[in-house]
């Protein structure tokens, strides 16, 4: 689907939650947490930086998170069908990249010969690369009023750079509000997966030309860090239970996405009379 039909894809290419524990992790960086939890009440709003005010939002920001091979890519594509088949303006996109830039850094990132990376480096260049994404794609999409998808966004760092990593969610939260000028999901879908069963799905993948996929740098990484970034996922959940909606990434594919469907379509109705599939 293309710009003809009122799809877009920014990048150009193609049940409830089981209790975990929470795992003990790395402080780290304690200097720069001090320095960030100390300027955090000073954050910059949109509608300081002049981005985004919250009379120019008219469009709907909805952000699909969760571990490895939790099928939130494929959740993403069928909500764009479904939208799509309502005559509404969709934009998806992804992150990293979503942008020029954003997808080199997305190279990267995820390049398995990058070997050595520190943590503080990674979550920098998640950063630069969402910054670029908000300014370039998300925020243009809201204030026309198009329904903008993203496959993973800031909560994604919290997750995998604050609790895979040990650098804490109080260290990326704001850092987070800094790059995106506050710009945050209406509602966030979290698709709860055991990190074992996830990374099990990743070596059934195929790719292009029937050869099987091999995993990237972060794919790549030992089963604790994956079971501390869904922890640290779980742990958001549950501090911003009126933005996120946990499900069990178990189910069935079609159910999560009728699932996905009616809860947008509700904040939609909300929204009635903004939208062309609303009429």
């Amino acid at each position: 689907m293309g710009a003809a039909d009122g799809t877009v894809a920014a990048w150009g290419v193609a049940n409830f939650r089981s209790e975990v524990v929470r795992p003990e992790v790395l402080t780290g960086v304690s200097d720069a947490r001090r320095l960030c939890q100390s300027r955090s009440d000073e954050t910059h709003r949109p509608e300081e930086t002049g981005v985004m005010s919250g009379q120019e939002r008219r469009g709907l920001f909805i952000t699909l998170e969760g571990v490895e091979g939790c099928g939130k890519s494929t959740q993403a594509r069928l909500l764009v069908e479904h939208l799509d088949a309502r005559g509404i303006e969709v934009v998806l996109t992804r992150e990293p990249g979503g942008t020029d830039l954003g997808e080199r850094l997305r190279e990267i990132l995820l390049d398995i010969g990058q070997t050595g990376m520190r943590a503080e480096t990674e979550l920098f260049l998640y950063l630069a690369s969402r910054a670029e994404h908000v300014a370039e794609v998300i925020v243009p999409a809201l204030k026309r009023g198009a329904v903008v998808i993203s496959d993973r966004f800031g909560d994604a760092s919290v997750a995998y750079q604050g609790g895979g990593r040990g650098l804490g969610a109080d260290l990326v939260r704001p850092l987070n509000e800094t790059a995106t000028s506050g710009v945050k999901p209406d509602v966030s879908f979290l698709l709860d997966l055991d990190a074992e069963e996830g990374l099990g799905r990743l070596d059934g993948r195929i790719q292009d030309g029937g050869s099987r996929a091999s995993r990237d740098r972060i794919e790549s990484e030992a089963i604790e860090f994956h079971r501390m970034v869904r922890q640290a996922y779980l742990d958001e959940a549950a501090r911003e239970p009126e933005r996120f909606v946990v499900l069990d990434a178990r189910s069935r594919v079609e159910e999560l996405a009728r699932t996905i469907a009616l809860r947008v379509d509700d904040l939609l109705a909300e929204r009635a009379g903004t939208y062309p599939g609303d009429d």
